[in-house]
């Protein structure tokens, strides 16, 4: 793959604020890229700059090779859809998409080919006539994506594209475009502060905090290989424990923590040794057994030393249809909770466990990820 975007060293000031500051990335062609982040943490801005409505202060950005220094947004080979679709409400679904090309001043024949096909691909066929009033707000979703797709650009930009849309919708759409992107080929940047957006549909994301660039991976990576207290905390629920490494040897690693007391660690997943540590451990990775009276804590066959237990009781279980959240009393700092997921494999999952209940919570040495303080 050939970069059709990059971004070398870009910051946007706005008087004293540095909107985005000292950015640099690059984009393949033919990607699904996320920017990804929580508002005012500059990804919003560094999509326009790529559209060409905002100018770097500083920094360089190229696009399919060309420095864009100058080049007015109507001259780039990219197309934007904005949060608010921007669809003219006075004009046909076909006129919407045909707007572009008739200021391009293509003919008659070529801007009706183009409007068909833009029409089939996001699955409008048979709606040309109709007003943007008459459609849902995903329709008038896709018709804000046809409107861009018909003018053939290189990258496509989207401005948090799916958050006017109900949560079902959204869920939908995303499928949805994530397929569409595939069928097309071509690039698609994408804003939105939506985790759960962005590791379902990218291929990459860029995390940003403040204007800078935090973490660049894909969306497994980001959620398993955190490189920062942020990201861990930002991308998904986890729990969040402060401690220190105070056993390495080759078989064997231990962090001593006031909350969960020693915490055997997988060698693989200890990337620092020094000072305050924070062990992130995911929700879902902790396993939940009845705790009975004198019940020794659980361990696993094919690594005793490997495993960690710890008691608790149940304080509050929220009943979500495909998965049940737990919130657990510690059984020794009765302050400190952990927050537990488990999946309702069957619809009687949920009956194995009842507020009050004493349980045992259990995790893998490889579980948590383990981030320098």
């Amino acid at each position: 793959m050939s970069h059709i975007i990059t971004v070398e060293n870009v910051s946007k000031r706005f008087g004293q604020v540095a909107a985005v500051d000292d950015v640099s990335l690059a984009i393949e062609e033919g990607e699904f890229f996320a920017l990804l982040g929580p508002s005012g943490c500059g990804k919003t801005t560094l999509l326009r700059m790529l559209a060409g409505f905002e100018t770097p202060t500083e920094g360089r950005i190229t696009l399919d090779g060309k420095d864009m220094a100058g080049v007015p947004p109507n001259r780039r080979p990219v197309n934007m859809v904005f949060q608010s679709y921007a669809v003219f409400p006075h004009m046909t679904v076909a006129d919407n998409i045909g707007y572009g090309l008739k200021v391009d001043g293509l003919g008659r024949a070529e801007r009706d080919a183009r409007i068909s096909e833009a029409l089939d691909l996001v699955r409008l066929t048979g709606l040309g006539e109709r007003k943007p009033d008459q459609l849902s707000g995903g329709q008038r979703q896709r018709v804000a994506l046809a409107r861009a797709l018909a003018k053939r650009p290189r990258v496509l930009l989207l401005d948090e594209p799916l958050s006017a849309l109900d949560a079902k919708l959204r869920e939908q759409m995303r499928f949805e475009l994530a397929s569409l992107q595939h069928q097309v080929g071509i690039t698609f940047v994408m804003v939105t502060h939506d985790q759960d957006e962005a590791l379902a549909m990218a291929t990459r994301c860029a995390v940003m905090e403040r204007g800078r660039l935090v973490q660049l991976a894909t969306p497994s990576d980001l959620y398993e290989f955190p490189n920062s207290r942020f990201v861990a905390d930002f991308i998904g629920s986890v729990n969040m424990i402060e401690g220190r490494l105070t056993t390495d040897k080759p078989d064997e690693a231990i962090i001593t923590t006031s909350e969960l007391g020693d915490v055997f660690i997988d060698h693989a997943v200890l990337g620092h040794t020094g000072g305050t540590l924070w062990l992130a451990l995911r929700p879902e990775k902790i396993e939940l057994r009845v705790r009975d009276a004198g019940s020794p804590a659980p361990k696993m066959e094919d690594s005793p030393q490997g495993y960690n237990s710890i008691a608790g009781t149940i304080d509050h279980i929220a009943y979500l249809g495909s998965e049940s959240v737990f919130e657990i009393v510690l059984e020794h700092l009765p302050d400190k909770k952990l927050r537990v997921i488990r999946p309702n494999l069957t619809r009687w999952d949920q009956e194995d466990f009842a507020e009050g209940q004493p349980v045992w919570m259990s995790w893998h040495a490889c579980a948590p990820a383990v981030l320098a303080g």
